[in-house]
């Protein structure tokens, strides 16, 4: 594996300018690098709006690709030929049966479950990343992963013909870690929470020289969740929703979602409307909603503790901004414990027919207790993001969705064990009611 060369990748029709701290506001090259020099805050990708706006339409953006690069000229890559592997345009469903039950009206699920080509929204900020590491010259990739990282950058790495060093937590479920192996990177497995391992990369990132996705390429890599944002636009008629719910853990996907929206309003793409921002964390690992609900801007580390390890990062790097935002657009940010991330998996599963993994669940859940609470206008059109596919995380409703019948081949063997289904499903009914 060789050391990255490091080159300013340029095009005269490429809209994104420069790097600019989110904090100080000073500016960089378009280099592999993500932390200011004189504040250490963060670094994210500047644009040229006025161009955005002269060269895009709702036409131009409807004749591009079925994925996330029919976008492209809002996402920080030169090349016309990215890596496209499918990603994006995952359905917008509207969830009437799950609405019906909660008591809404308007509401959908964005199910980037089905997202390719490793069924989470990873797949956008990867794509967008190893697009952007090629062009710096980059020729092994890596990152630090709760999982769906890991099977993104894995597999989409094969594809591109880099090679690929992943970083993962040890104690990570079984389908994550088979979903990266299969791609045959080098996994390092690593005995600590996400953090550590985070912190391990940054080292290792200074050390090699290789391409980070969410480290020293992490202004480019989190861009793409901004696509979250303009598809669901486009799919709801070029119009912006009332209320959104998304996971937290960086914070990126929630600020980004929000950037996207923004840009569309910016460019002329959609009217301007008020959008309310909701976060959903797990209670074992919840440094952001209980900053919001403290009223705090700033956050406290914590030490992860909870079945929703994808989500599970102590110390979220975008936590500040993503209260600042849920302030700002009159949202909320809530946790939930355990067992209510377990029933949010079954409630979506069994009133719409999607199987999310445990941060779909968290979503699922804290939208239950938003709604519950009155911080949900019924009337709203309101989005939950669904990020990733319940088959990566088995083991956190295993004994919670009940058993098989097992029969013999017979009609009369089949007809008893059809009576006792009809009797369970009263006595769960009747405990529902209790």
């Amino acid at each position: 594996m060789t050391q990255a060369t490091q080159l300013k990748a340029h095009s005269t029709t490429a809209a994104f300018e420069a790097l600019k701290c989110k904090e100080c506001g000073a500016e960089y090259e378009l280099k592999a690098t993500h932390v200011c020099e004189f504040c250490f805050g963060p670094l994210e990708v500047k644009y040229d709006y006025d161009l955005l706006r002269r060269t895009v339409t709702r036409e131009t953006i409807q004749a591009g690709p079925h994925s996330i690069w029919r976008y492209r000229p809002f996402l920080p890559v030169a090349t016309n030929t990215p890596i496209d592997v499918g990603t994006g345009m995952t359905p917008l469903v509207q969830a009437n049966r799950l609405a019906r039950r909660l008591g809404l009206k308007k509401l959908y699920i964005k199910n980037d479950a089905v997202n390719m080509p490793t069924l989470s929204f990873k797949d956008r900020v990867v794509s967008v990343a190893l697009t952007r590491a090629q062009e710096l010259g980059f020729t092994t990739v890596s990152c630090a992963s709760t999982g769906n990282l890991a099977n993104s950058t894995a597999a989409i790495a094969a594809h591109a013909g880099l090679e690929c060093c992943v970083f993962i937590p040890s104690d990570l479920e079984a389908g994550k870690v088979m979903g990266t192996l299969i791609y045959n990177p080098t996994v390092m497995s690593v005995h600590g929470n996400y953090d550590q391992v985070n912190r391990l990369c940054s080292e290792v990132a200074n050390t090699h020289g290789w391409g980070f996705v969410n480290i020293n390429l992490r202004p480019y890599y989190s861009e793409g969740s901004k696509t979250l944002g303009y598809e669901v636009a486009e799919q709801l008629g070029w119009q912006l929703p009332d209320h959104i719910v998304a996971p937290l853990a960086s914070g990126s996907l929630f600020t980004k979602i929000y950037k996207g929206f923004q840009e569309f309003v910016e460019v002329g793409l959609v009217d301007a409307k008020p959008v309310r921002f909701s976060g959903a964390q797990a209670e074992g690992c919840s440094p952001i909603a209980k900053a919001f609900e403290e009223g705090r801007d700033f956050i406290s580390p914590v030490k992860p503790n909870t079945i929703a390890k994808s989500i599970a990062i102590g110390n979220p790097a975008d936590g500040v901004y993503a209260i600042d935002i849920a302030r700002k657009t009159n949202g909320n940010i809530a946790s939930v414990n355990d067992a209510e991330i377990i029933e949010g998996i079954k409630l979506l599963a069994e009133t719409e027919g999607i199987f999310t993994e445990t941060a779909g669940g968290t979503t699922i859940a804290v939208l239950k207790k938003l709604v519950e609470a009155g911080k949900i206008d019924p009337e709203e059109t309101t989005v939950v993001y669904i990020t990733g596919n319940g088959l990566k995380t088995q083991e956190a409703v295993q004994g919670y969705v009940g058993e098989p019948f097992t029969i013999e081949p017979k009609l009369d063997s089949f007809e008893r064990a059809l009576e006792r289904s009809k009797t369970l499903d009263r006595l769960e009914w009747q405990q529902v009611l209790v």
